[in-house]
Formats: C-alpha cells, structure tokens, sequence
C-alpha cells in the first residue's frame, strides 16, 4: 500500500478534494451542498490523501493566529478502516504544529468521537447539531499532540 499525503496545491488536487467530500458528505451522509461547499474553502489549506495514485482522503485546515481548526476529514467507504484516516490526521496536526497552532479544534461526529479521542482530543461543551448530524467540539494542545 503505496498512502502519499500533501497539501492539494493545483487545481486538478483540490477538484480531488472536492469530490471526495462530494461522495462522503453530501451523497453518503446527506449533508446539504450549500453547507458543505462554504466560504472558508477560499482560506483553507487542503490535504489530499491518495493510495496507488488514486485519491481516497481530505481534509482542511483554518488557521487564526495560533489556534488552528481541523475540518472536512473524509475516507472514501470503500477505503476506511486501513489507517488512511489516522495518517491524514497526523498529516494535518502536524501542518497546524508547523503553522504555530498551540491549539487545535474540531468538531467530530458523535460516531467518530473515539478515533480522535485515540489522537488525544479532548471532547468539551455540548453535543450540537451541525447539518442535522450530532457533533461535539473536541480539542488538542499541540504538545500534547501524537
């Protein structure tokens, strides 16, 4: 299993990225179009996760000054449950640990709450609605960070 990850810096990576989070947001789960295509895709960073070629994962970053928010991890179902999902994430802590973060959120879904908790995410505040799929904020101090 050839997995390479980088930021998607052309535009043909970034049509990757996009239809990635076509088919696992808005087909798989439903998620309205108009919320998961947003203005902050203009300012993101974009990682793009390929395997053999082929791309398979993404991911965002947001960065405000030292605080950095993760966002729009996805894995194509039929490539889940191979650790493409634990090294995308390590990929993106560890742009944000090079940006400055000392601190990073995002919100997981409730289902995913474990696999972040298992890179040291911390849950906090209240579960909440975000395009009717319960989530929780969740957070890291890069020190403490895998």
């Amino acid at each position: 299993m050839s997995l390479s990850i980088s930021i998607a810096s052309t535009p043909n990576e970034l049509e990757q990225v996009y239809a990635i989070r076509m088919e696992v947001f808005v087909d798989e789960q439903k998620v309205p179009l108009h919320l998961e295509m947003d203005e902050d895709d203009q300012r993101a960073i974009h990682v793009l996760a390929s395997l053999e070629q082929e791309a398979v994962g993404c991911g965002r970053i947001l960065l405000d000054n030292d605080h950095a928010h993760i966002g729009r991890v996805a894995v194509l179902k039929k490539h889940r449950c191979k650790g493409i999902g634990k090294q995308l994430m390590l990929f993106l802590i560890s742009i944000c640990k090079e940006k400055g973060a000392k601190e990073i959120v995002l919100h997981a879904q409730l289902q995913a709450m474990k696999f972040y908790e298992n890179l040291g995410f911390q849950a906090y505040g209240d579960i909440f609605l975000d395009a009717d799929i319960e989530h929780r904020a969740m957070k890291i101090l890069c020190q403490d960070s895998v």
